[in-house]
């Protein structure tokens, strides 16, 4: 497939639409919008990347690594993995042409209807069927699939041995994931999943569904322009009742002299949790009345990154690459079954235990993160031997996901968000999720490790690869940033809270007002469709979501 972004020399002043990310809510907006026949501008962060070109060693992962925090920011502004490191949280996005989707597990499930029936919602999302039509678009489109044989992969063959414990067997996880050669709904051609485990680090096969192979090429295809390492600062209103977006290269930090602008009609926020509250922040900073909520609501999601150390079997998790580095048994996607537990009289008691994959060019850091841990002898001995032999054959790699309370609070400090969250780490939620995984990794007769690198900068603080909330939805600007067409709340406006500002969207994961117990993306993407037909009604528009068949860039191969 040929590259869908252009140099940033190339932006034209002024485009009917500007979105300002490129994950699950920009890229829907962006093919969706298109379609619609309006000038659509798409602008990321991050760079590109192509099939192949993801880090395939760990020198090149290193590379693709940016971590910041209140005293620390090393590497570059638009490396793949972005780790935001606080007192209280620290944070995983992923920055490029299809923001999270590159990065994720894939894992695409729907939340438990009662997250739905929480008040927290505005009425119309709870109500008027709009959502399950999103859902429906959303798996049209991303088409998850259970991986073909997933319970005979040995990762879940280990998993299964927690199943006395839980009460039933583990299942393969519907996955976006194409398993065999297919054209996807944008026209795209996908390659058959080779079951390399590198899922979480990019997938160079081409099995992946992202953003990047569905909803973006699809916007290219219908006109959409689309521009990288374009980073957005803040935006404010012009003068003819438009909306101006600040922004620099993404290299150049905040350097004022380095700032540009460009007009839209219609502005999307879609840089996620993180991104979107930071933008929203400045742009108040400069005058943007805004909604109090703006920051508050921040949910973990109830996540937990831990492992089990020392199966008494091999467990065969840890990613090969492709082309493979080793000869061995199939690894499977990044999680190769999970134990999705629900309880019928508390949601919050919800989870989903999930065994994981990690990514082959990580692998030569393995040893070097468990020797903090106290397990020296087996790490020094992989540090020789590769951790596709000896002790790390056995390593058990877990992604759960539950309930957390929502309270976090995003703040911007001497120029960097911060999530504040005292006490987070006494959430219910995680020692809930430490039971869990504990009775799994004793079952396959290994020990829990529920954080490698505590003695390291990490500490004992929780983690997150599943950040929400910060512009959630709410009834009114006394309950929320957006509405529930996810337009932004104007809080000068006066009146009963329920004025906005015309124009301004946000279409993420930050419009998220609580957790949802299962691994976000399938819920944003059906948010996502169901604002954006709202707003083609509102803009007297229309398109249609049905799939393309295969095209051809100009000039170029087919996709």
């Amino acid at each position: 497939m040929q590259r869908l972004s252009q140099p940033l020399e190339r932006i034209r002043p002024r485009y009917d639409v500007v979105i300002v990310g490129s994950g699950y809510g920009g890229g829907v907006a962006a093919s969706r919008l298109a379609r619609a026949g309006l000038k659509v501008c798409v602008l990321e962060r991050g760079r590109e990347f192509l099939t192949g070109e993801f880090p395939s060693r760990f020198p090149e992962f290193s590379r693709q690594m940016r971590v910041s925090g209140q005293r620390l920011r090393t590497g570059s502004e638009a490396a793949l993995f972005d780790v935001r490191l606080g007192p209280d949280m620290h944070v995983l996005v992923g920055c490029g042409l299809g923001g999270g989707s590159l990065i994720n597990a894939g894992v695409t499930l729907k939340p438990d209807p009662r997250v739905f029936a929480d008040p927290v919602w505005p009425q119309p999302v709870r109500g008027d069927g709009l959502l399950e039509e999103g859902f429906a678009r959303a798996a049209r489109w991303l088409a998850p699939r259970p991986t073909p044989g997933g319970e005979t992969l040995l990762a879940s063959r280990a998993l299964a041995r927690a199943a006395p414990y839980f009460g039933r067997q583990p299942e393969p996880p519907p996955m976006a994931v194409a398993f065999a050669e297919t054209i996807n709904p944008a026209g795209v051609r996908q390659s058959a999943c080779t079951l390399c485990g590198d899922c979480c680090g990019g997938c160079n096969v081409g099995a992946k569904t992202t953003v990047a192979v569905t909803y973006l090429p699809d916007a290219r295809r219908h006109g959409a322009e689309i521009f990288t390492l374009a980073k957005v600062l803040r935006v404010e209103r012009n003068a003819s009742g438009g909306w101006r977006v600040v922004l620099v290269a993404s290299d150049a930090g905040d350097a004022p002299e380095g700032e540009r602008a460009i007009e839209a009609g219609t502005l999307i926020l879609a840089a996620g949790t993180l991104g979107s509250t930071e933008i929203l922040i400045r742009s108040r900073e400069r005058g943007l009345a805004v909604s109090g909520r703006l920051g508050h609501g921040f949910s973990a999601n109830g996540d937990i990154i831990a492992f089990g150390y020392g199966a008494k079997t091999r467990v065969n998790a840890i990613g090969v690459g492709h082309p493979a580095k080793v000869e061995t048994d199939p690894v499977g996607p990044s999680v190769a079954g999970q134990y999705q537990i629900t309880d019928p009289d508390r949601l919050e008691n919800g989870m989903c235990i999930q065994h994981g994959a990690m990514p082959s060019a990580l692998a030569p850091a393995l040893p070097v993160m468990f020797i903090p841990g106290g397990r020296l002898l087996g790490a020094l001995q992989s540090l020789v031997t590769g951790v596709y032999k000896g002790p790390f054959q056995g390593l058990q790699t877990f992604f759960a996901v539950s309930h957390d309370s929502a309270s976090g609070q995003l703040r911007l400090e001497d120029g960097r968000l911060q999530v504040h969250w005292p006490n987070a780490k006494d959430q219910q939620v995680y020692a809930r999720l430490d039971r869990a995984l504990e009775a799994a990794v004793k079952a396959a007769g290994g020990s829990y490790v529920k954080n490698p690198l505590a003695s390291t900068v990490m500490g004992k603080t929780p983690s997150t690869a599943h950040p929400l909330g910060g512009c959630g939805l709410g009834a009114d600007a006394r309950a929320g940033v957006v509405n529930h067409k996810s337009q932004v709340f104007d809080a000068g406006a006066g009146g009963d809270g329920t004025a906005v500002h015309a124009g301004l969207y946000v279409l993420d994961g930050s419009i998220i007002p609580r957790s949802l117990g299962v691994n976000p993306l399938l819920t944003i993407t059906a948010l996502a469709e169901r604002a954006v037909m709202l707003l083609a009604r509102d803009l007297d528009v229309a398109f249609d979501d049905g799939a393309r068949a295969e095209w051809t860039a100009a000039g170029g191969d087919a996709a």
